[in-house]
Order: structure tokens, then C-alpha cells, then sequence
């Protein structure tokens, strides 16, 4: 079987790649190599000063006096991501399928499973603000109605993590879903019909049949997942909780809730103004999201179900 070539002269692929390769140089490629280039100076923003450094500000970053705060933030967002990709995309593969069912006001039901991605996130952040305020937030009212507490939310270290979580899977879950009913219009009914005659229960044919088939969504919802709690919650904490609040024990060097996305920003344009500092932390997120990614395609993949393949 042969092919025909969609474009029968290079130039012509070559120009309809232009506006393509002209947005991601100047949104993504130069800003790259420019954090790359900043994080071998010292820069203050405010004072305008710049100097060469070389690799001093990584030096600080691992075994300087940055160190204890870089790696704090570090830990904090592996699992800050760990818990917002494997909870998040969970609970949204099991909403999605119960919203898929044929059911009256379905569509009502989906379109309120969806909204929330529709929102900001420093609206996100806000409306969870709210909820768990102390005194006023719903959630208090709720608890100190039923079992007479109020927790101090976003003042305990350990809560505070909790609710920074919780609002991250909430303003994602629309993404996700949207993704899972798209695919779950791909599952053949005849196969869970097939195994709701040999006997299978509801849960057995969700776990046999739903998820093996789900997979390849799955394994794409799990990278875009990870790379939206390591780049895409800043708003959401810096609405929520700044950052804060500072933990006891090895967690004092910097805020339970500061990941590295917002210390780069607290680093860059707060008190100190280090915007080489900065960069070399940028640098070092850079890597880990695309360390991500090359392990995601290497080892994801092996698992993943393909209809027919």
C-alpha cells in the first residue's frame, strides 16, 4: 500500500509550520534559554545590578544556604503532585462513568462536573478561602453544628496542605472528566454486556472492562496532571494560602504550601529580589517536568490498553 504525501513540495509544510514555530519560540524556547542564561548571575531586580556567577547559584540551591528551603519546597511538590495527580484522576475516572449513564438530567449533571476548569484559579483559591474560613466558611459551620469544631484550617500546617490539595483536584476535575466521557464513548457496550451475562457485578466490570479500556487516557491525564500541580497552581495557593503557613520540626525553612512554582515567584520578585536565584530554581523545575515526561513515555506505555492493538 503506498501513500500519497499530503504536500508535494517541502516549502509548503515549511510555511504552514511558521506561525506554529514562531508562538513557541517566543513563549517557550527563548524564555527558556533566558532562565537558562539568568541562572548563571546575580540579578537584583530592584536595584538593577547584575553579575556574573557562573554556577554559584545552584551551589546554593543544593548545599548553600538556600539548601534547607529548596529541598523543603522540593519534597513538598512531589507529593503535592503525587497527591493531586493519583486522587485526582481517580475520582474523576469514577465520576465520569457514573456521568455517563443514561439517565434524566444527565447532561445538568455533567455540565456541573465540568465547570469548575471554566474558573481561574486564583478564583478557585478564593471560593475555598471562603469555605474554610475559621469563623464564617461553610465548612466550619457544618462541624461546629454537628460536632462542635472549628478547625483552624488554613493556619495548621498539616490542614492547610489538605485544603491546598483538595482545591487543586477540585479546579481540575472538569479537565479530567471531559477527557474520561470522550473516551468512555469508545468503550463497546457489548463488552460489559457480555460480562453482565457470565455474572459480573457493576464494580468487577468497572475494574476489568472500564479501566483496562480507559488506559491511554489515563496514562495522558496522569503527565498532564503532574505538569499542572508542578506549573499551573500558583494562583490557587497564592489566593489560598500565600504560601504559608510555616510547619515545625525540618518544615520551618519555608511554607507547608510553597511549592516550587511559588518560591521561584517569592525568590524573583519578593524581599530579596534574587531573580538569578530564581532562574536556577526555574531551571531545576524545567528538568524535573521533563525528567516526567521521558519516564512517563518510557514506563507509562508498557501498561496501557489499545483497542485492536
Amino acid at each position: 500500500m503506498t501513500y500519497r504525501p499530503i504536500f508535494r513540495h517541502p516549502i509548503a509544510a515549511a510555511v504552514l509550520l511558521v506561525p506554529t514555530l514562531a508562538v513557541l519560540t517566543a513563549f517557550l524556547y527563548f524564555p527558556a534559554i533566558q532562565s537558562v542564561v539568568l541562572s548563571t548571575y546575580r540579578s537584583n531586580l530592584l536595584l538593577g545590578t547584575r553579575a556574573f556567577v557562573g554556577l554559584e547559584n545552584f551551589r546554593a540551591i543544593f548545599f548553600g544556604p538556600q539548601a534547607p528551603a529548596f529541598w523543603q519546597a522540593s519534597i513538598q511538590t512531589i507529593l503535592f503532585a503525587l497527591l493531586v495527580t493519583g486522587p485526582g484522576v481517580a475520582v474523576s475516572m469514577v465520576l465520569a462513568t457514573l456521568a455517563a449513564r443514561p439517565i434524566t438530567g444527565g447532561r445538568f449533571y455533567r455540565i456541573m462536573l465540568i465547570w469548575p476548569f471554566a474558573l481561574s484559579p486564583a478564583i478557585a483559591g478564593t471560593i475555598f478561602l471562603f469555605m474554610f474560613n475559621p469563623e464564617v466558611g461553610v465548612v466550619n459551620q457544618v462541624l461546629s453544628a454537628l460536632f462542635g469544631i472549628k478547625p483552624r484550617w488554613l493556619d495548621d500546617p498539616a490542614l492547610a496542605f489538605v485544603v491546598a490539595v483538595s482545591a487543586a483536584i477540585w479546579k481540575n476535575l472538569g479537565y479530567n472528566i471531559v477527557f474520561y466521557l470522550a473516551a468512555l464513548q469508545n468503550v463497546p457496550p457489548s463488552l460489559s454486556e457480555a460480562a453482565e451475562i457470565d455474572g459480573a457485578g457493576g464494580i468487577a466490570r468497572f475494574f476489568r472492562i472500564t479501566v483496562p479500556m480507559l488506559s491511554p487516557t489515563t496514562f495522558f491525564l496522569v503527565f498532564t496532571n503532574l505538569a499542572y500541580s508542578f506549573f499551573n497552581v500558583f494562583g490557587l495557593i497564592d489566593i489560598l494560602t500565600a504560601g504559608g503557613p510555616v510547619g515545625g520540626g525540618i518544615a520551618n525553612r519555608t511554607g507547608v504550601t510553597t511549592t516550587l512554582i511559588v518560591k521561584v515567584f517569592r525568590d524573583g520578585f519578593g524581599g530579596s529580589s534574587n531573580m538569578g536565584l530564581a532562574a536556577a530554581q526555574g531551571v531545576v523545575l524545567m528538568t524535573i517536568a521533563v525528567l516526567v515526561t521521558v519516564g512517563q513515555f518510557r514506563l507509562g506505555g508498557r501498561s496501557v490498553h489499545y483497542e485492536g492493538a
